[in-house]
């Protein structure tokens, strides 16, 4: 009886023993898998980063609103084509150095 009994527990523990290495592959592929993934995709900053993280909500808004007005302005009271086309370009080129003129906090 007690070989049967110590047979049986050896037959459990073996099973015991495989299950416990196929968790043990699976769950080292599964870090392998994470390892490499966190490897490749690109980490993003979060908070306050960037240019635009310089400005406020409103700040921003206004720069929007400002730079629609102005492209409004010059397409409604510019008529040669090519005119409002260059304006456009040279508006959307000037207006970092506009914004930080008019809105950098560094004195």
């Amino acid at each position: 009886m007690s070989k049967e009994r110590a047979r049986r527990r050896a037959v459990r523990e073996a099973e015991l023993a495989r299950e416990r290495a196929v968790r043990r592959r699976r769950v080292a592929r599964r870090d392998h898998r994470r390892r490499l993934v966190r490897r490749i995709t690109p980490q993003w900053r979060r908070g306050s980063a960037g240019r635009l993280a310089r400005h406020s909500r409103a700040e921003r808004a206004g720069i929007v609103l400002l730079t629609l007005a102005s492209l409004i302005l010059i397409w409604s009271l510019v008529d040669d084509l090519a005119l409002r086309l260059v304006l456009i370009v040279l508006l959307l080129l000037v207006l970092p150095a506009i914004v930080v003129i008019a809105l950098d906090r560094r004195t």
